[in-house]
């Protein structure tokens, strides 16, 4: 049986990053032999939610069941997975993703943090990311790489 891998990450926001997630990303993940766990592959019921216009008062009402929803299924996924793949990019690491990266953490679950982002972030010089998420992410056994093949190459030696 395939490590299941759990992909954490910003991507799903825009349509520019959910291509390069599922055309992309998703397909390497595969590549190396692994499952790839995805948040965005939302069930149907919740989608449909999302779908409802900004301004109808039904879609605020079920907004909160479906956050909780979410919230829940990404939680089982990361305590189902052997490993976790973050996409760090961005102006700072998404706040989903770095809670997403300290639960897994203290699961003692192993994170591969990827930035290929050309923007620097760091806390300081010897920083790539946020020192915290950082550490967390090296403290699981994991590291950070600053790119996609070497990233899913170093989880899948840590899930092996």
């Amino acid at each position: 049986m395939a490590p299941k891998v759990y992909v954490a990450g910003p991507l799903g926001f825009t349509k520019a990053g959910a291509a390069y997630y599922a055309d992309v990303l998703l397909p390497r993940v595969r590549a190396a032999g692994l499952e790839p766990l995805d948040p965005w592959d939302l069930p149907a019921g919740i989608l449909r939610v999302f779908e409802l216009p900004r301004d109808d008062p039904e879609r605020r009402a079920r907004l909160g069941d479906a956050n909780r929803d979410v919230g829940r299924r990404n939680a089982e996924m990361i305590q189902a997975c052997d490993g976790v793949l973050a996409v760090l990019d961005g102006n700072d690491v998404d706040s989903g993703t770095a809670a997403e990266i300290g639960y897994a953490a203290a699961l003692g679950k192993p994170t591969v943090g990827l930035r290929d982002d050309l923007r620097v972030t760091g806390d300081n010089e010897a920083t790539l990311v946020n020192l915290q998420v950082e550490w967390f992410v090296v403290d699981s056994g994991g590291s950070l790489e600053t790119d996609l093949d070497a990233a899913i190459a170093a989880l899948a030696r840590l899930v092996d």
